[in-house]
């Protein structure tokens, strides 16, 4: 009779336990802080290259040959085939430069 109540103890721990770890409840003692990363706002940066037109969007190549889309056509329309200096922020993602300005090189 000790050793039935004892297995069916253990095992509604162990089942308390298991459902408990697949439902991600809080557990004592098992508890683990998940660091949460903190992303930075993109910092405004300064690229140089030749504004190109590719399909309907205008892109910048850089003197590496690293294209990057830009997204005010309206900015880099008058720049087409120029060598220009773009400022703006960078979503690394999409290489999309969020244009803040465009000015020719000098």
């Amino acid at each position: 009779m000790k050793s039935l109540l004892r297995s069916l103890t253990l095992g509604s721990f162990a089942a308390v336990l298991a459902c408990s770890l697949a439902w991600g409840l809080p557990r004592a003692g098992f508890s683990t802080p998940m660091p949460q990363a903190q992303q930075q706002p993109a910092q405004s940066q300064t690229f140089t290259g030749t504004i190109a037109k590719a399909g309907e969007q205008y892109v910048l190549r850089d003197s590496s040959g690293s294209v990057y889309k830009l997204d005010d056509s309206a900015k880099a329309q008058s720049f087409e085939g120029k060598q220009v200096k773009v400022t703006g922020k960078l979503d690394t993602e999409s290489k999309t430069i969020h244009v803040e300005s465009i000015e020719g090189a000098a």
